[in-house]
């Protein structure tokens, strides 16, 4: 029997009218250069039509070195991607005005005022307080709490989050039941493999079967 819940397709629930010009400011504990996945898809193609900003988590700065923004634009999509880069000696409530203030700089420099704040992890929720935001978003990929050394504080600012967020999305029907009952407005967004991005790396002439690569990545993301 089947349990899903009849909402809306993800696609056009995610849609930002071409109208609108509000930047993405996405933030994330995912490196843009590590793997392409959910965060790569949605921000490449959101960054066709309007500015995205990926905001990483921060690097260690070099020895001596004072706190800084490294700041690039991704060739192939358009998306600029910041990377703090912070002393490894900081407390955390020291970290936090820091990574807080670089924010703020980044998005002056870029001159993005009032985006749509777009979370892949709940411990970035401190570095918004008191942003002006279009709308906020909680892409919900995993359970993150779930995972070895989570932060002990990452449960509370998930609820946080909860109650900030003017959507969630979850990353599958399983964490979609798990997590319906915290927020009005929730869709489960399975992920999926980017076919144009991988079908680049297909062989001319190959048949209609997904390659090897391609089959690995969809076992992966289910």
């Amino acid at each position: 029997m089947d349990r899903r819940p009849p909402h809306p397709i993800c696609a056009d629930v995610i849609a930002l009218p071409h109208g609108r010009e509000e930047a993405i400011v996405c933030l994330s504990h995912l490196r843009w250069d590590f793997v392409f996945q959910r965060p790569q898809h949605l921000m490449g193609r959101f960054a066709q039509t309007r500015t995205v900003l990926y905001f990483e988590e921060p690097l260690p700065s070099e020895p001596g070195a004072p706190s800084s923004v490294d700041v690039s634009v991704c060739g192939k999509s358009g998306v600029i991607v910041a990377t703090p880069r912070l002393a490894l000696d900081l407390d955390d409530h020291v970290k936090t005005a820091a990574l807080a203030q670089m924010l703020v700089d980044t998005l002056a420099a870029q001159h993005i005022q009032r985006p749509v704040l777009w979370f892949y992890t709940p411990m970035m929720l401190p570095l918004t307080r008191g942003l002006d935001a279009a709308a906020v978003v909680y892409d919900c990929m995993d359970e993150l709490a779930n995972f070895k050394f989570a932060p002990p504080e990452l449960r509370a600012l998930e609820k946080d989050l909860f109650r900030a967020a003017d959507v969630v999305f979850t990353g599958g029907y399983s964490l979609f039941e798990a997590k319906q009952d915290q927020h009005s407005d929730i869709h489960p967004f399975p992920s999926s493999v980017d076919r144009p991005h991988f079908a680049a790396g297909r062989p001319p002439g190959a048949g209609r079967g997904p390659p090897a690569r391609e089959t690995w990545l969809l076992w992966r993301h289910r």
